[in-house]
């Protein structure tokens, strides 16, 4: 889809839906049944903490997180839910189901992946944990708990209630450039869900609906000639030359790329000793753009800029794309419905103890906003213009109606994938914004199953977005999960 049509379909579809008044499709379920709903999340908030404070201090990167799946999944289990794991071909995946006869198939998403290099204590200032290498600052700790306590909560009322439909919990790794997801969706795992619901921990509460960037990821593995770099530095062909001269190029590739381009690269193996001609070499790199179209353009700009370099050096190339993923289309329809949610919930209070954990993590930031911003619901609107991340929730989006909250998890004024997010998760400040979003998560569920009109009209809105003629290909092509994207590169290889 070229950018230009990308752009005209959300624009299209919004227009279809601004004019509706808010929550115009909604048939709320009673408030006694709210009230069920918010009781059991409250009774369940223990087995948040527990879970949330636990993954937390597993930090376990994308397909490794062997613990933190296994206690997700134990907890449904112990709440009645069918488990499969090891599904789309990730060992630590898993799809939890729990059905009662015929109605809709409404899903929740549970990550639990945390970010290499950001291992910090639970304190307000900036303190190591040595021997661990990571930590969540994305907050994916506080994601997967409390969508699983959000699901098993649903699932108590769906039973109280005799309730028809299937309620599914989706185990999803290595969302930090793994792709996770995007393998369940090319192995057709969503083909028949009817909604999907996901929330992520952020630095306010907010049901806005907006867009993303697609992504693609991967690794560059140069291969030359070991050699003394002073005795015989002639017989020498340097892999990491390799890599400079592909950085150089591609840095300059950047002055000629559409606009909202964004390619970050890291080296991740470069050589081990000054006096020797290194023959291995590897270098990550990212790039993104709000259309997919683009960044499947660039990113095979980035391979020639790589062959350009191996040619030049003496060297040679190996490629590998590690993860790709689509750009985020937003639901206006389930926008509303979640947004009303959230505001029945309300916004967060903190203890004195909490404001000052606050205050001391805002001294290392600038000009922090209020802390009392927490306590409020920001308006509800949709986006379709900025979007500076990426997720691989966005490929669920172009194959189900998918909506998402985020709630304050971290310190106003923090900035995402930081030392002081990573903090704000292990702590009471964290857990108290992952039950605010499996509060929400629940009772947008329960509308969901008991509003047909409302999912009938999310999908007539999704049909409108992605456009006539859609098929789904996954950006990363037909290769298996990346499952070793997170482990060291090999400075053996020849």
């Amino acid at each position: 889809m070229k950018l230009s049509t990308h752009k005209a379909a959300l624009l299209s579809a919004t227009m279809a839906t601004a004019v509706l008044a808010p929550h115009a499709f909604a048939k709320p379920i009673s408030e006694a049944d709210k009230a069920q709903i918010l009781k059991t999340v409250d009774a369940n908030a223990v087995n948040i903490q527990d879970a949330a404070l636990k993954i937390w201090s597993f930090a376990e990167v994308g397909y490794q997180e062997t613990k933190s799946t296994a206690l997700l999944q134990d907890q449904l289990k112990a709440a009645g839910f069918t488990v499969k794991a090891g599904v789309a071909g990730e060992p630590t995946a898993f799809i939890a189901s729990y059905k009662n006869g015929d109605g809709p198939v409404i899903a929740i998403l549970a990550e639990f992946d945390a970010l290499p290099g950001l291992a910090q204590t639970a304190d307000p200032v900036k303190t190591g944990i040595p021997g661990q290498i990571a930590g969540h600052g994305c907050g994916h700790n506080l994601f997967g708990a409390a969508s699983v306590g959000a699901a098993v909560s649903l699932k108590a009322w769906m039973v109280k209630n005799n309730v028809k439909g299937e309620l599914r919990v989706y185990g999803t790794p290595a969302e930090e450039g793994g792709s996770g997801k995007v393998y369940f969706v090319r192995d057709g795992l969503f083909n028949d869900v009817d909604a999907t619901l996901h929330w992520h921990p952020a630095n306010s509460n907010s049901a806005v609906q907006g867009v993303s960037m697609a992504n693609i990821s991967g690794k560059f593995r140069f291969h030359g000639v070991s050699a003394h770099a002073a005795a015989a530095p002639e017989k020498g062909r340097s892999a990491l030359d390799g890599v400079e001269v592909m950085d150089v190029a591609t840095n300059f590739l950047r002055e000629h790329t559409p606009d909202k381009t964004r390619i970050h690269y890291v080296i991740t193996a470069g050589g081990t000793a000054p006096n020797v001609v290194p023959n291995f070499a590897e270098v990550y790199y990212y790039v993104r753009h709000p259309d997919p179209a683009v960044v499947k353009d660039v990113w095979s700009r980035v391979e020639k800029a790589a062959d350009g370099a191996a040619l030049a050096t003496g060297t040679t190339v190996e490629k590998e794309i590690t993860g790709g993923v689509y750009a985020l289309l937003p639901n206006d329809t389930l926008g509303r419905v979640m947004d009303a949610n959230l505001r029945k919930v309300g916004g967060i209070t903190w203890t004195p103890e909490e404001i000052a954990f606050a205050k001391k993590i805002q001294t290392s930031l600038v000009n922090p906003p209020s802390i009392d911003s927490v306590k409020t619901v920001e308006p509800y609107k949709i986006e379709l213009e900025g979007g500076g991340g990426s997720t691989d929730v966005s490929d669920i989006s172009w194959v189900t109606p998918t909506v998402g909250l985020g709630t304050a998890t971290f310190v106003p004024g923090s900035a995402g994938h930081s030392w002081q997010n990573v903090a704000a998760a292990g702590s009471s400040i964290g857990v108290k914004g992952a039950v605010n979003a499996a509060k929400t998560l629940a009772l947008t569920g329960a509308d969901l199953f008991a509003n047909p009109d409302i999912v009938k009209k999310a999908k007539a809105e999704l049909a409108e977005r992605r456009g006539p003629n859609f098929t789904y290909k996954a950006m990363l092509g037909d290769r298996p999960p990346a499952l070793d994207y997170r482990k060291a590169a090999s400075s053996a290889r020849e």
